[in-house]
Parts: structure tokens; sequence; C-alpha cells
């Protein structure tokens, strides 16, 4: 990052910012209510008018991050842009007033992450099933679908009627004991 990027962005935000530098790569953390100022000003100011993507970040017990990067074409410089949001209450302004390409991002966000974002124009589920319950990258999701449905048509080894005796049967990581049909 250069140093003139840094005094932009020191003078703008002051010390509602945050900025740090890892890898090569220019971070900047605001508070939500800072969120759409922020994309705005590295759109408008500083050449930031690429949107690459944007997605959240699970970190319990208390928040989600959201981060976004975008990119400058003319100085080739990136920007990882961040802000948190606490779990009890994921709401976050609508980036798709600033950058249009926000939008599948942030329905996917809200999909996996449950971050409602606030004025999308669209924020409806992109890629799970109809009537999928829960936000499967949240950290407290339990990946159980197969103890408490079994997977249709599946054959554990053994279970062809070809001989070979079944083997035993055992939960995926993470799933309680007791969760699933009885055993029949």
């Amino acid at each position: 990052m250069t140093a003139p990027v840094t005094a932009e962005i020191t003078a703008r935000f002051g010390d509602r910012a945050g900025i740090s530098e890892s890898y090569g790569e220019t971070t900047i953390d605001v508070a939500p209510a800072d969120w759409i100022e922020l994309l705005t000003f590295a759109r408008d100011d500083l050449g930031h008018a690429f949107f690459d993507w944007l997605t959240g970040v699970d970190e319990p017990p208390d928040d989600f991050v959201v981060v976004a990067h975008v990119y400058a074409p003319e100085t080739h410089a990136r920007l990882l842009l961040r802000t948190r949001v606490p779990r009890a209450d994921p709401r976050l302004p609508s980036a798709v007033g600033v950058y249009r390409g926000a939008n599948w991002y942030e329905r996917e966000t809200y999909e996996m992450f449950g971050v409602i974002f606030e004025e999308h124009p669209y924020l409806v589920p992109l890629l799970l099933p109809d009537g999928f319950e829960g936000h499967p990258l949240r950290k407290d999701f339990v990946l159980a679908a197969r103890v408490a449905k079994p997977w249709p048509g599946a054959k554990e080894p053994g279970e062809s009627g070809h001989g070979a005796p079944s083997r035993r049967k055992t939960l995926p990581p993470g799933v309680p004991a007791d969760w699933g049909p009885p055993d029949a």
C-alpha cells in the first residue's frame, strides 16, 4: 500500500478505520455504520472501480465479519474491506447501490451465514434448494442431513445383497448420538 492511500483513508475516516497490511494486501476495517461510506470512498476517491467478491466469516461466539475485495484497474491496487456485524442481529446496508456486482455475493452471504443486507433489491436464496433450513457456513450448523434423512438410494458397503456383511454404522463427526431415526 502506498503512503498516499493510507493518508487519504486516515484523512477521511480518522480513527474510525483500522488500516493494516499483510502479504501485500491492504485491509481496512470499519464499523457497520461506515460500510457504505467506505465502499463509496474506495470506488470514487481511490479508483477501486472493480468489485471482485464479498463473503462472510463466522467468528463465534459474537460476530460475523463481512469482507469485500475491490480492485483499481488503473493502478492495479487491491483493497480488502471488512466490517463486523453482531451475531444476535446480523444486519448491514447493501452494497448493491455502490457496486452492482455485490448483488449475488450478498444473496449468497445471506443464505450461507444469515447476514441480512438491508435495502437489497432481491434478497432471496440463491444456491440451496427450496425449503432448506439454516445457514450451512455457520460454525454452529450441524451437518446431519444423512443422519436425519437417509440419502435416497445410497447403500452402505455390504448392503447390496451380494453376501458381504454390513459394516458398523457410525455417525458423521459432530453429530450427537441421539440424532437420527431410531434403529429398527
